[in-house]
């Protein structure tokens, strides 16, 4: 088994969605960032990298490739997932935490939980997404952004590593 953290942050900016876990939330601001700004799936898929010790999303998907711009994060969790089933790991399970003043997330976990799954091919009983506030502390109190933390297990797929060994 490998276990990873991610951390990520965006400060909220006008004139752009509000997209957390692949899900657009009604907002009148979206965060910032070259991406869609997904600090939610960044913060998962620096786990994803970190648990196998290949780096992370800045080392595979850096803010300077202008192809980058505006991106999808769930095509860049799909070619990190791509690289976790190529070294024979799948997901144990996720845990999501979302430092968010406003919008209140709760309305929109379950559908975050839901595409988390479909990305990372497992059941939504091994994603785990909480939202809490800093009680009007800090940045994130003053609601100029957001951070999510992530941890994840991922443990050997022994069906993808028997393949791997007979290639």
């Amino acid at each position: 088994m490998r276990i990873g953290t991610g951390f990520d942050v965006h400060p909220f900016a006008e004139g752009r969605p509000l997209i957390l876990g692949g899900v657009t939330i009604p907002h009148d601001r979206g965060l910032a960032g070259h991406s869609d700004a997904d600090a939610l799936l960044h913060a998962v898929m620096d786990a994803m990298l970190g648990a196998l010790a290949l780096g992370d999303i800045g080392l595979h998907f850096p803010d300077t490739d202008p192809s980058l711009r505006g991106v999808d994060s769930r095509a860049l969790a799909q070619r990190v997932w791509s690289m976790v089933r190529a070294h024979g790991y799948r997901v144990g399970n996720l845990d999501v935490m979302v430092l968010a003043q406003v919008p209140r997330l709760r309305p929109y976990i379950d559908e975050m939980r839901r595409v988390l799954a479909d990305l990372f091919e497992c059941s939504t009983s091994q994603i785990s997404i909480k939202a809490t506030t800093t009680e009007r502390l800090g940045f994130i109190g003053r609601e100029e952004g957001v951070a999510v933390q992530a941890v994840v297990l991922l443990l050997e797929d022994h069906d993808v590593a028997s393949q791997e060994a007979t290639r």
